[in-house]
């Protein structure tokens, strides 16, 4: 058996699967919201893992553990693993997420340092923010990890900085620039890649969770990088659409695109390329609205059911999903939101919908730079917890004009880590293979031709906002 973990921003899931990947059990355990929005107690992961770990079952037949993570997130580690109460844990400062915009002044001074812009959202800077503004839990750290590195490290007291591409270096760090910066080079990692070994699951790990001891634990990834890989997204063209709180459009190409809205490192399948564009509050924003309309206790199924019953192109209301800063294209830290087209005929059904509406909008944007970079965008292969809704699906089809496939295994995150982990033990010769073995359609989406114009029209708008540029009409 294969045990494969995602710890996600607001939930943490895992999977045992056959070494012919067929999945004989999931669980998922939901991470306590009362943490800031872009600060989390570890504690709260060691207490998911326990949950999900004793709900799938026999662990005794596990013979390899791959886990990836939301990023970029920084774990400042204190101590040693431990346990205590039957939770697997180390003592840390708090885990800061990919939300936190905080260190502005930081991404300035690296993105000048390098020559290329460095997003206040990616690790160094975080870094650089912890050593200068909170300095005793810096001095205290022993090594600074990312979500799914802290997991590896609670199962093998390894450290180890997993790096998906060396085009990713400029994310990360290097032992010149953490120098210049005045940063200690011993309190980061040695990097690894993919699929290598991490170490063993050590007899503390084993005790708590049940793992037997010595079962190897590969490196995953990042989020984005395995769920290309569980969407099967191995093709040129072919875009790998994640879901949650934040959205990844991560497309495959044949070259690389030398282009500041959008970033671009090896794809898993060589010799192709990823050219990836994350909006940093899609899911975010819907659940922001739910709230704000006074539905915080409604379901997402009861939302995008009063979404549905409200007529497309929310009476001309568009929004801008910038609630906090965004990413691609723009990659501003201070953009925000913005509802235009507000007027007395408005209701709670336009607003919602066009938060929906908003969120696909900002997807159509970065897939429309890839066009008119020269690349060939074709069918969005999906996954999170929004690919569940038949509405997100077809509503993301009818404004992005492509198709879009939902997999048989919707954790895509899981799927990838299944792959690294089947290539890993010798099953598959590359991750292709594996992909194309493991990875089902469950069905399709096609766009709604009789919504092009509407949507077109919108979209237009939609840039014209983004652009502050508005026309006035007369």
């Amino acid at each position: 058996m294969i045990l494969t973990i995602d710890l996600g921003t607001t939930t943490l899931k895992a999977a045992l699967f056959s070494e012919e990947g067929v999945l004989s059990s999931i669980s998922n355990a939901a991470l306590d919201k009362t943490s800031h929005t872009y600060e989390i107690d570890t504690i709260l992961w060691s207490h998911a893992l326990t949950r999900v770990c004793s709900s799938l079952g026999d662990l005794n037949f596990v013979r390899a553990v791959v886990i990836s993570g939301n990023g970029p997130t920084l774990v400042p580690v204190l101590g040693e693993p431990a346990s205590k109460n039957g939770l697997l844990y180390a003592r840390t400062g708090m885990a800061r997420n990919w939300l936190d915009r905080r260190p502005v002044a930081e991404s300035a001074e690296i993105s000048d340092m390098l020559g290329t812009f460095v997003d206040s959202g990616f690790f160094l800077p975080k870094a650089l923010y912890l050593f200068r503004n909170e300095k005793e839990t810096y001095e205290k750290s022993l090594w600074l990890l990312s979500s799914h590195e802290y997991l590896d490290y609670l199962l093998t007291g390894v450290g180890k900085a997993v790096i998906h591409s060396a085009e990713a270096e400029q994310w990360y760090w290097t032992e010149d620039l953490l120098t210049r910066l005045g940063l200690d080079n011993e309190k980061f990692p040695p990097f690894c890649n993919p699929g290598d070994l991490i170490g063993p699951v050590t007899d503390l790990a084993s005790s708590v969770l049940g793992i037997p001891a010595g079962t190897p634990v590969y490196a995953g990834a990042p989020d984005f990088y395995v769920s290309i890989l569980g969407t099967g997204t191995v093709e040129i063209g072919q875009v790998c659409n994640r879901s949650g709180t934040s959205e990844g459009i991560n497309l495959c190409t044949r070259k690389p695109l030398g282009d500041a809205r959008l970033m671009t490192y090896r794809h898993p399948i060589a010799p192709y390329y990823n050219v990836s564009g994350i909006i940093s509050t899609s899911g975010k924003a819907i659940e922001w609205a739910k709230n704000l309309v006074g539905k915080k206790e409604a379901s997402f199924t009861d939302l995008y059911g009063e979404m549905a019953k409200t007529d497309p192109g929310s009476g001309g209301v568009v929004f801008l999903p910038y609630l906090s800063g965004e990413r691609a294209p723009i990659w501003d830290p201070h953009a925000r939101a913005v509802f235009s087209g507000l007027n007395l005929e408005t209701g709670t059904g336009e607003l919602l919908r066009s938060v929906a509406e908003g969120t696909c909008f900002a997807m159509r944007d970065v897939i429309t730079v890839m066009e008119e970079l020269g690349s060939e965008v074709g069918q969005l292969r999906i996954t999170g917890g929004p690919s569940e809704s038949d509405f997100m699906n077809q509503l993301k089809a009818d404004i992005t004009g492509r198709e879009v496939l939902v997999p048989t295994m919707q954790d895509a995150e899981l799927m990838g880590c299944l792959i690294i982990a089947l290539q890993a033990l010798g099953h598959y010769r590359s991750y292709r293979e594996a992909a194309k073995a493991v990875v089902k359609t469950k069905c399709t989406f096609t766009p709604n031709l009789k919504l092009q114009e509407l949507y077109d029209d919108l979209f237009a708008t939609y840039r014209n906002l983004k652009e502050g540029r508005l026309p006035k009409k007369e």
